[in-house]
Parts: structure tokens; C-alpha cells; sequence
């Protein structure tokens, strides 16, 4: 006899009830066998409802995820018992496809939960329900054979049941509404235990744990300061040798995780002191994650590692050594600014940051600055593997080029183009790419890119990428992350310091265009501003000629007769286009630009159009006006086929075009030192972007010009820019969030504001109702096992239930906000449509907070006035009179709720119709040139007072002089060396008081011994009678050559305590190479005389 027997009783429930019957019969033979089978009949019994009851709508696909996260079915079934559900379906799959082996437990739950949801399907569809509990007794049976010949959910065709059962629909649907209502749910008791078999079991078997193998619950540990003096740890997981590699405290899934934490300490130091190595502590409740890794302060991480990240983060603590006198590459990043950045990272990383932000202009060398940074965190033992991301193929495809070429022995990876690659040390990726094939990968061990799967995550045009929907990746890898930006770091908001950890305005290091090019690694630039009429002011009937006035009104006059008076500025461009002006435009390029070729041909040029049309009509300007230029100019922008090829071809000095009219595409991440001459012929809102557009003018290029370098470029502005930002004026970069987030988070704000003792009437109770069962069946939607939203677990599990919107605060909204409105996926539905939602809701909230809103009236008025115009359309003549009251009534004005909604309701699908006007106009009345205005770039920067970066390059410019020879040479300074080191950078460079605020009382001549290190002759000198000295060994030889190489890379050693670190420490400490420490004071006074050397 089995629990299941009780089901089979009933024929309609015989075929899943059987496959019940088979998995508790092989529960002590197979367990994995039986939580399958548990899967297989839950399959069945959800195929069947759906067979049998209308109120079950077939989704997209027939999988049991699907089916299982329909809106009907989950209300149907309640949230305990999906839950129960989805236990099974998760353990079925752990089962079917990781190979792991189930425990007799998990198998025991499984039956357990699979009890209760058949024990409610026969409450709501069964004639004689006998209430029944699942007797544990029963489970200890000696084992039976499984029945045979088991019909598996596997082959149940749902098309063929659902015909099958079609004449039973109409009567089981009506008994499950009947019975349902009195059905008294068995809760779901998510105490500690419950806890670990939900979420933290599935979390540890996702990251490849194997429980009884590497993986012990309830681990004995002696010791612990209590009564028995022993302690019980949830999960100790271990190393393939046997020692423990972390700790798991586990805590209800209610409680804060911080609960354990002195808890888990306690059982780190047992095991410590048992095994000789403190494992790592994971602290959880199965939402929230906390790692103590024994080497930074406690942190949020996204899940438990696997036991390969674990066994690498105790090899690299043990290969670690520190930052403190990195030696940079200088074949790599050979500028002093490179240098400092990455010196400025590294010395963030010591002291135990793990964040860095590095503004560098563009064409400064950013990607080489990375790639000497991670070269001298590779050769220190701080990471393995490595993550690079930037927002678009072309910028992966350039870094991974970079990284190959600059560190060949680094294996490396495109995600992009590189499908089974995944293995390589240094991975190169779109955010896109990586958010899709993080939950995918797998090898030999399983899941690949696990959460500490990688050591340092690098983000290209971080400010823009550390909002959008790709912002998961960061949260999800533990891992230090550096960001990268051309941006100006005034122009960088305030969120993306606070994200990195950083003052507003100060990033890890910063080096701008102005310094770049009073250094001289960029070019400066000349803006030549420039008004045209037509943009200024629009096109005024009143000033045009007769004759123009004449075309003004054949073009422009209505059916009713009616003119306007100007057509507005910012027609221009978008659906008018003036001949004359582009020919003013192209004039005052093609006459004022820079060339090439002795004057004979304009240098390369980039004018940036407003859209794809206005492109087009650029180019026919330009093969009108200039005729014997075949192919000088060339539109590319998106809509071009092979698109890169023609970047390519401008990119190549030799090819046309010489002009590339582009639509964003050329704005960012083209790499064209032969640029001379930029055209803003549309305006830029972006600051941000409009710098990162200059930068495609601003790096260097030998001989460019009849043989001279490039030493500036022209920036024509024929649309206002430079003025609009002088006036500080331009928004951020805008972080959008999508369309259907924006609508879940007003929906989430208008619930808490109907919450008011004001909105009780019946329809706001009904619509706030209606509000938030739309929200619930959106958060139920998400998919679970999914990365993003697996971070965002605890908020996905609170707001799926209607419970938690009964007493709505600020706070939930705004959780709502940030964690799950970005997650909220899309609706098939159309998109006009869905922007009408949005428009009506906005209003609603406006009006529930108070808060004018003028703009969205007009919006709506607009709107509707455009559906008006089609009024013939059936649908539309429908909704006439509601048409009529909003235009032609005060009826907006003083409508509420109600009215809003009801336009919405009645409106939305209307708003497909309206027409899209797609009436270009092309004319040519004459523009006239208002004014033209040259002016210096006017570039500011706080670098440029930077006394630091200006003392260190004067320094490094001027090596031969002679004072510097001496000291890079090991002469003692006289007093006249001093004083001549005094002028150049007490007077020269900046003041004695610039100098003493950076750098206090450091002796001049220790500051440029320190920058330009010593001659490796002069060290070798200095130490000759240790080198040559044929009694000492090979250890101690080897420890007066590290010093000799310290001292020729950092100048001096001031500091002996690095002699405590490797490499000096390889062959021995100090005490144990030099046994006669006589020796050891003799070398130690060479060093101090080096030093000496060098105090002036």
C-alpha cells in the first residue's frame, strides 16, 4: 500500500496517480528515480487540468514551466502549492540533467509536496474527496516493484488529452469554482530546514555541489561556547584534498542574515584550527548572500561559489603579493599618466577597495592602461581570470585585438564570434552576449561562469553601462571592477561615483584632453561657430522674397486655406530640408576646412547629420555643388549593407571618401587619426556625447599635413552646441528605463496613493484592485532561474504575493523601482498602445500627487485631436462623443481617476490609427550666414593644475639634462645641481608651494630619482663587490640582483620592509640567505649610500 493509492481511486486521477504510486514504491531503490517520477506525475496532473478546465488558457508552449507559470494556473493553485510545485520541477530537473545524486531526503519531500497538490486537485475536481494526510509510515515499507508499464507525462500528447477530455470542461469547471472556495491550503512552513531545501540546496547544486560528496549538512563541530560545548554547522563545503573550503550559515528565509554571522564565525575558527587554513563564510536566507572571504571586509554576493572558484580564490590568496612597487610595462603603457593610473588602481586595490574609475580623454590609451594593469595584476598573483565588456562588437573585437598583441601568452576569448571558447583566462564580451550565456555554459564540472568565476571585471563607457538592464552582470560577479570613460569627469553624474565607491567629481585617476594636449599626445582644436538663419530663427514668411513667398504658399497652404506664419528651426532637417542651407554648410566647410596635399584636398571629415534622410540629402547637395569630386563624399550610418567595410575605406588614408556624412554611427569608437574636421550640422543634448563626438578629431597623426605633424583640427558648429554647453546647459547621459518597467513602477506608485482615505469608493477600490493583480501576474512572469532575477529573489517572491499590496508604503515603491520595474518583461502587445498607458498614467499620478501636468495635457490633447482626424474609421466613430467632450468640453480639466482611466481604456487601441506623417518637403529659399565665429577650445580642466602630473612629465622629458644624468647615474648633486633643480621646478614647472602640497618635504633630488629610477650600470657598480664576490652562493647573489633590480626601476629603497616579500623572499628571509650578518650590514650600507646619493 502506498500514500498515492488513495488518488488512483478515482479513474479520472488513475493515470498520474499510477506514476505517484511507482515513485513512493522506488523511493529506498532509487531516489533519484523517484523524485523523477514525482516530476512525471505533476507533469500529468497539470496536463490534465488544462485539459478539463476552462479557466485554463494553453500559454505559448506546452513545457511545464509554461504551463505552471500561467497567471490562470498560479491563481488557481495558490502560492503555497506552486511553490511546493516548483520544488519538484527544480529537483526533477537536477535530477534528469546534472547527474548529481538525490538523497532519500530530497526524494522525501518531494513525495511529500506532490501529496498536497494531488490531494488538492481531488479536492476541486474529485466527486467523494476523503480529506488524507501523507503517513510517513507508510514510507519506510520495505521496497516494491514499480508497476509496469507506467503512461510517463513524457508522452502525454496535451492536444490529444485536451480533446479527450473536452466533454468533462464545462462540469469539472464548475465543480473546481464550486469546492475551491472551501479548499484550506496547507501553508508552507518556511522555517530553517524548509529554507536550505528551497533555495539554498538549489543554489549550491546550481554551483555545482555535490551533497554527501563536497558538500555536508549538519557538520559536528566541538568547541563552540555553549552548555554541550559542540555546534552543528548548516553546510561545510569541501576541497577535493579534504579540507574545508567554506562555511554556510543558514537562516530562515525572514531573518537577516547578520543573525548567523558570530555564529559562523565561532565554526570558521574550529575548522581553522582543526585543518590549518580559515575557510570562507557564506552567510544566507536564500534571497540574500553574504561572502567574508579572510580578505575584505563582509559583502552582498549574488550566490554560494562553486568549489572551483573556492580552490581559486585560496590559490591566489596564496600566490598574492603586494601592489606596493609594481613595476609597469613600459612596452605596453609607456606615458606617465598610464603609469599613474595604473599605479592609482593598484594602490585603491591595497587598501582594500574594490572599485576604480579611470577617466582618460579618448585616443589617451585607455586599453593599453588596462592591459598593463592587468598585466601587473597577473604577474602579482591578484587574478586569473579575466572580464572585459564594452557596449559593441567593433570596441570587443579592438580590446581582444589589443590584449593579443600586447600580452600573447594571455589565452583569450570573443564571446561575440567565439562559440565554444569559453574556457580562455581573458574573456572579451557585449553586456548583451554575457547576460544571455551566463545561465548557458556549462563544461565537464557544470555551470562555467559561476558568480566567482572571474577576478576582475573591466566595463567600457562605464557611465553609460552601469545602469541599464546590463547592471545584473556587475552585482552578479564578485569580482573588482574597474571602469573605463572618455566622459570628463564633470560631466560624469553623481549615481556613477556613488557606484563605484567614489567622491562626486574625483574618479581613481583622471586625465582629460586639456592635459593631454598641453603634454602634447593630443591635438588641440579651433571651433568655428557659425549661425545660419534658417536654424536660428525657422523660415518667416513675412522675410522671404515675392518669389519665395509665392513657393512658401504652394508648399504650405492647407486644405482650409490656411498658412503658417514661420515653420519652426527645429523643422529643419527633421521633415524640411532647405537646399540652400546644406549648400552654406558645405560651402563654408569646403572653403574654411583643413587640407591635405599642399591645399589641393580637404583632410578627412565627419559631419555628423541628424537622421538618415537628412544624410541623403547632405550627399545630393554635395554631388550637385561639386560635380568633379566622384566619391569624395559617402553617407554611412546604419542603413548601409556592410557597414564596416566603408568605415574601413574611410579609415585608410590612401581611399575616398574624404567626407563621411554619419547618423551616430561615427559619434563614438572610430579610431581615425587623419580626421581633420568635424561638422555638428545637429544639435547634441548629451555633454557626455558631444565630448566623446570630439574625440574623434583629437589624436595625433605625423606628417599629416605636407609633411608637418598634426597639430589641431576644426570643429564646425553650425547648430549652437558650443553655446548651449558654455551656458552649462545638456543633461546626463539619459538611463533609460523600458517602456513596460516605467508603466510597472507608475501602476506601483498609483496603488500606494489610492491607499488614501479619499479613494475608498467603490470603483478606485475596484481599479486599484485591478492595478494590482496586473503587477502580481507581471512579477509572476519572471522567470526564476534566470541570473538577474535570481539577485533579485527576495523582492520577485515578496511582490508575486497579493498579500503584500494590502498596506503599500514609499518604500515598496521604490523597491519596486529599482529592483523589479527593470526586470518586467515585455507585453505582446502594441507599442503606441502601451505609450498611451504610460501617458494616462503619468497623468493619474500627477493628478493623485497634486502636481501640475500641463505638458502631458497637451500630450493627450494631441493625441486624440490625431485620432479625430480619422474619424471615419469605424472603431473610432465608436468613441465619438468621448472624442468630442475631451476636445471640445472642459471635460479633462475636471476629470479625476475614473475619467482618466476611462480614456485609457477607451482610447488605447485607437492610437494604431493615427497617421504617421511621412510628408517631406524640400525647398530652397536663400539662407543667409548670420555670423561666423572663431574661437580657441577654451579647454578647462582641473589637471591643468595639476603640479604633480606636470612635475613628473617635465621630468621624464628632460632626461639628458645633466642634474638628472647624476642622479639616474648614481653622482652626488652639488650644491649648484640643487639649485638648478630648484629653478626648473620651483619656478619652471610651478612653485615651491605647488611642489611642497604635493609632495611635502621630499628632497627635489629623491623626487626625480624615484621617477626616473637608476642606470643599471650605476647599480651594478654600486654593488660589485657583492656580484663579483665568488664566496657568496647562489641565494645570497640572487638577493643582491632583486636589489639591484628594485633600485633601477624605483630609484631608491627607502622602504627595507619589502625585503619581507617576494621576490626576495623566494630563496629565504634575510636571517636564513645571510647567516653572516655581516655580510647583510655590508650590502645594507651600499643601499643607505645609494639613497644618500639622492637627498638633495
Amino acid at each position: 500500500m502506498t500514500n498515492f493509492d488513495i488518488f488512483g481511486a478515482d479513474p479520472q486521477f488513475e493515470p498520474f496517480a499510477s506514476v505517484a504510486v511507482s515513485a513512493e514504491r522506488i523511493l529506498h531503490i532509487d531516489p533519484s528515480a523517484c523524485v523523477l517520477n514525482c516530476r512525471r506525475a505533476m507533469e500529468f496532473a497539470v496536463k490534465w487540468m488544462y485539459s478539463v478546465d476552462k479557466g485554463l488558457v494553453m500559454p505559448y508552449q506546452d513545457s511545464l514551466v509554461s504551463l505552471m507559470n500561467a497567471e490562470d494556473f498560479r491563481d488557481i493553485v495558490g502560492a503555497d502549492i506552486w511553490r511546493r510545485m516548483d520544488l519538484i520541477r527544480r529537483m526533477g530537473n537536477n535530477a534528469a540533467h546534472t547527474g548529481r545524486k538525490i538523497t532519500e531526503e530530497q526524494a522525501v519531500l518531494c513525495l511529500e509536496n506532490l501529496y498536497v497538490f494531488l490531494d488538492f486537485v481531488a479536492y476541486c475536481y474529485g466527486e467523494n474527496y476523503t480529506e488524507g494526510h501523507l503517513d510517513r509510515t507508510l514510507l519506510q515499507q520495505p521496497a516494491a516493484p514499480a508497476p509496469r508499464g507506467d503512461k510517463g507525462a513524457a508522452d502525454i500528447d496535451l492536444a490529444a488529452l485536451m480533446a479527450e477530455n473536452a466533454a468533462l470542461k464545462e462540469e469539472l469547471t464548475a465543480r473546481r469554482a464550486e469546492q475551491q472556495q472551501t479548499y484550506v491550503p496547507k501553508p508552507l512552513d518556511l522555517s530553517e530546514y524548509k529554507t536550505r531545501k528551497l533555495y539554498i540546496d538549489t543554489m549550491l547544486e546550481d554551483a555545482g555541489w555535490t551533497e554527501g560528496k563536497d558538500w555536508l549538512n549538519e557538520v559536528e563541530l566541538p568547541g563552540m561556547p555553549n552548555k554541550s560545548e559542540v555546534g552543528y554547522a548548516d553546510y561545510v563545503l569541501y576541497g577535493d584534498d579534504g579540507r574545508p573550503l567554506a562555511v554556510i550559515e543558514a537562516k530562515r528565509t525572514c531573518t537577516d542574515v547578520a543573525k548567523g554571522r558570530q555564529q559562523a564565525k565561532l565554526y570558521a575558527d574550529l575548522l581553522e584550527k582543526k585543518y590549518h587554513r580559515r575557510p570562507v563564510i557564506f552567510l544566507t536566507n536564500g534571497f540574500e548572500t553574504h561572502i567574508t572571504d579572510n580578505l575584505y571586509p563582509e559583502r552582498k554576493c549574488a550566490a554560494i561559489y562553486s568549489k572551483r572558484d573556492l580552490e581559486k580564490l585560496f590559490n591566489l590568496q596564496t600566490m598574492r603579493t603586494s601592489l606596493k612597487n609594481i613595476m609597469v610595462n613600459r612596452n605596453i603603457a609607456g606615458r606617465y599618466y598610464q603609469e599613474g593610473a595604473i599605479k592609482a588602481v593598484c594602490d585603491a586595490f591595497a587598501r582594500n577597495r574594490r572599485k576604480a574609475l579611470l577617466v582618460m580623454a579618448t585616443g589617451s590609451g585607455k586599453t593599453r592602461t588596462v592591459i598593463a594593469l592587468c598585466d601587473v595584476l597577473l604577474q602579482h598573483g591578484w587574478v586569473k581570470n579575466i572580464l572585459f565588456l564594452a557596449d559593441r562588437n567593433s570596441l570587443v573585437t579592438q580590446a581582444k585585438r589589443s590584449f593579443v598583441n600586447l600580452l600573447p601568452n594571455l589565452s583569450v576569448t570573443n564571446l561575440c564570434e567565439e562559440k565554444d571558447n569559453y574556457t580562455a583566462h581573458c574573456v572579451f564580451s557585449t553586456y548583451q552576449t554575457m547576460y544571455n550565456v551566463i545561465d548557458s555554459v556549462q563544461d565537464e564540472d557544470g555551470k562555467l561562469f559561476t558568480c566567482g568565476h572571474f577576478d576582475l571585471v573591466i566595463c567600457d563607457e562605464a557611465h553609460r553601462s552601469v545602469y541599464n538592464k546590463y547592471r545584473d552582470i556587475f552585482n552578479y560577479f564578485d569580482a573588482p571592477l574597474v571602469g573605463l570613460t572618455a566622459t570628463p569627469k564633470d560631466e560624469i553624474d553623481k549615481n556613477t561615483y556613488e557606484i563605484f565607491e567614489l567622491e562626486n567629481g574625483v574618479p581613481t585617476y583622471g586625465y582629460e584632453l586639456a592635459q593631454a594636449v598641453k603634454d602634447g599626445y593630443l591635438v588641440d582644436f579651433l571651433s568655428v561657430e557659425t549661425k545660419l538663419k534658417f536654424i536660428e530663427q525657422g523660415i518667416v514668411y513675412d522675410e522671404l522674397s515675392d518669389e519665395e513667398k509665392q513657393i512658401y504658399e504652394d508648399t504650405f497652404e492647407d486644405e482650409n486655406g490656411e498658412l503658417p506664419e514661420r515653420i519652426a528651426s527645429s523643422a529643419l532637417n527633421e521633415w524640411i530640408f532647405n537646399e540652400d542651407t546644406i549648400r552654406q554648410v558645405l560651402n563654408t566647410l569646403m572653403t574654411h576646412g583643413l587640407t591635405i596635399d599642399y591645399g589641393n584636398k580637404l583632410g578627412k571629415t565627419i559631419i555628423f547629420a541628424k537622421n538618415h534622410t537628412h544624410a541623403e540629402k547632405i550627399l545630393g547637395v554635395f554631388n550637385q555643388e561639386y560635380p568633379h569630386l566622384p566619391g569624395f563624399a559617402k553617407v554611412i550610418d546604419n542603413y548601409m549593407t556592410y557597414a564596416q567595410s566603408a568605415i574601413d575605406e574611410f579609415s585608410d588614408p590612401k581611399k575616398m571618401p574624404q567626407i563621411a556624412i554619419s547618423v551616430d554611427m561615427l559619434d563614438t569608437g572610430i579610431d581615425v587619426p587623419e580626421v581633420l574636421n568635424l561638422v555638428f550640422f545637429k544639435k547634441v543634448m548629451s555633454k557626455a556625447k558631444f565630448w566623446q563626438m570630439i574625440g574623434r578629431g583629437t589624436r595625433l597623426c605625423t606628417g599629416l599635413l605636407d609633411g608637418k605633424d598634426k597639430d589641431k583640427f576644426y570643429i564646425f558648429d553650425f547648430c549652437g552646441n558650443f553655446e548651449f554647453f558654455r551656458m552649462n546647459k545638456g543633461r546626463p547621459t539619459a538611463n533609460m528605463i523600458a517602456l513596460q518597467g516605467a508603466i510597472f513602477y507608475l501602476k506601483a506608485q498609483i496603488a500606494f496613493k489610492l491607499q488614501d482615505l479619499a479613494y475608498q469608493t467603490t470603483d478606485l477600490i475596484a481599479f486599484r484592485k485591478t492595478l494590482v493583480e496586473d503587477m502580481v501576474r507581471k512579477v509572476r512572469e519572471l522567470n526564476k532561474e534566470n541570473f538577474a532575477v535570481r539577485q533579485h529573489l527576495k523582492y520577485v517572491e515578496r511582490y508575486a504575493e497579493l498579500d503584500s499590496y494590502n498596506a503599500l508604503t514609499y518604500e515598496d515603491t521604490l523597491l519596486m523601482g529599482q529592483e523589479l520595474a527593470p526586470l518586467i518583461t515585455p507585453e505582446e502587445d502594441d507599442a503606441k498602445a502601451l505609450r498611451f498607458d504610460a501617458l494616462l498614467y503619468g497623468i493619474e499620478l500627477a493628478y493623485l500627487a497634486g502636481k501640475k501636468y500641463g505638458k502631458a495635457r497637451s500630450d493627450l490633447f494631441k493625441k486624440v485631436s490625431a485620432i479625430a482626424s480619422v474619424a471615419n474609421i469605424p472603431e473610432i466613430m465608436v468613441q465619438a462623443e468621448l472624442i468630442d467632450k475631451i476636445l471640445h468640453t472642459d471635460y479633462v480639466e475636471t476629470a479625476g481617476i475614473c475619467e482618466f482611466e476611462h480614456i485609457r481604456e477607451n482610447l488605447r487601441d485607437l492610437i494604431k490609427y493615427i497617421p504617421v506623417s511621412k510628408v517631406l518637403y524640400d525647398t530652397n529659399f536663400d539662407d543667409e550666414i548670420l555670423s561666423v565665429d572663431w574661437k580657441a577650445s577654451e579647454l578647462e580642466n582641473d589637471d591643468l593644475k595639476n603640479y604633480k602630473a606636470k612635475a613628473e612629465f617635465y621630468i621624464r622629458q628632460h632626461m639628458n639634462d645633466a642634474v638628472i644624468a647624476k642622479l639616474k647615474g648614481n653622482i652626488p648633486l652639488t650644491a649648484e645641481d640643487v639649485q638648478a633643480l630648484e629653478k626648473a621646478l620651483w619656478s619652471e614647472v610651478g612653485t615651491k608651494q605647488d611642489y611642497e602640497t604635493a609632495y611635502g618635504q621630499k628632497p627635489l633630488g629623491e623626487f626625480v630619482r624615484e621617477i626616473v629610477g637608476l642606470d643599471m650600470n650605476a647599480a651594478k657598480e654600486a654593488f660589485a663587490q657583492y656580484l663579483n664576490d665568488a664566496t657568496l652562493d647562489s641565494r645570497q647573489i640572487y638577493f643582491v640582483n632583486q636589489i639591484v633590480e628594485y633600485i633601477v626601476h624605483n630609484g631608491m629603497m627607502k622602504d627595507l620592509s619589502v625585503l619581507q616579500e617576494a621576490p626576495f623572499t623566494d630563496h629565504g628571509s634575510i636571517v636564513e640567505v645571510f647567516t653572516d650578518l655581516s655580510v647583510w650590514a655590508g650590502i645594507r650600507q651600499v643601499i643607505e649610500r645609494v639613497n644618500a646619493n639622492a637627498a638633495a
